[in-house]
């Protein structure tokens, strides 16, 4: 994705979504047999939407710049969006309005000495930070030694997106690596919708297509979600497999991060695990990090 395709990531979201939602599903019959478009037809998204089929079309080909709140909620109503699917639809517009591109940003590189205490101060978690673009900024040593095979590649920042479509080890590593695979690329097009002029991004989203046939399939499919909380299996080459419970939470003070900690309910196999996995930990000389290896 470049920062000229705006217009493009619009069209294939409004197409997508509205491909995939039938009349019977949105409320309305289905008059005749055949239908010549899957889904949803133009005039239908307009008229659950509550506007005109012009002005729909002017959206679906790329023109959200001035919808307002109450037309992109009518939009998500018709197009049955869930939470994540309406900020990024909202994102999207704002992402089109006057001046977006002159507000280029990038993705934080780093994080300030506090955040690396707050981390540093969790032993009995694994504890990390993130970007939007999912390189790893910041993290404990319980968080490092849980996640050596990522950073055994020595390319820094440690991507986990990268890890997840293009190191061999992935697919062990990840128990459930189809969701996580799927769940990765959904988050990374939630970042693009927020910050698509993010010349770091476009250039990971190009790798990743470039090099990998199981990213572009779930690049095109357009999905978006939040990863807020849930579970992960992780297959740990020293301590097995692990059955963690995560959380994710935005740092106030660091617009752009989040902060990532791995917990396992008391008196279960897992943490047991993380406690060997600690001890472990404590005997190797050096761990594999985040920071970029000395000059």
């Amino acid at each position: 994705m470049g920062s000229t395709d705006l217009h493009a990531e619009i069209r294939d979201f409004l197409t997508t979504r509205r491909a995939r939602l039938s009349p019977a599903e949105a409320g309305l019959p289905a008059y005749g047999g055949n239908r010549r478009v899957k889904g949803l037809r133009r005039e239908e998204v307009a008229m659950l939407a509550g506007v005109s089929v012009d002005y729909y079309v002017r959206m679906e080909r790329g023109s959200l710049a001035g919808a307002s709140e109450s037309v992109l909620d009518g939009l998500g109503d018709a197009l049955r969006l869930d939470e994540a699917e309406r900020a990024h639809l909202a994102a999207l517009a704002v992402a089109s309005g006057p001046g977006s591109a002159r507000r280029r940003r990038t993705a934080p590189n780093g994080v300030r000495p506090g955040v690396q205490q707050v981390l540093d101060a969790m032993t009995d978690a694994p504890a990390w930070v993130r970007n939007g673009r999912h390189d790893i900024l910041a993290m404990n040593t319980l968080a490092r030694a849980l996640y050596a095979p990522v950073l055994a590649d020595g390319r820094r920042p440690a991507n986990t997106t990268r890890f997840v479509y293009l190191d061999p080890a992935a697919p062990d590593f990840f128990v459930d690596y189809d969701r996580v695979a799927r769940d990765a690329a959904a988050m990374l097009r939630m970042e693009a919708g927020r910050n698509p002029h993010d010349p770091d991004l476009i250039a990971l989203v190009g790798e990743l297509s470039t090099r990998s046939e199981t990213f572009r399939r779930r690049w095109a499919s357009q999905d978006v979600q939040f990863h807020r909380s849930g579970s992960k299996r992780l297959r740990h080459p020293v301590v097995g497999q692990l059955d963690l419970d995560f959380e994710s939470m935005e740092l106030p003070s660091a617009p752009g991060l989040q902060l990532n900690v791995y917990t396992a309910a008391a008196g279960t196999p897992t943490a047991d695990a993380l406690k060997l996995l600690a001890s472990w930990a404590a005997t190797q000389d050096a761990l594999p990090t985040e920071a970029a290896p000395a000059r």
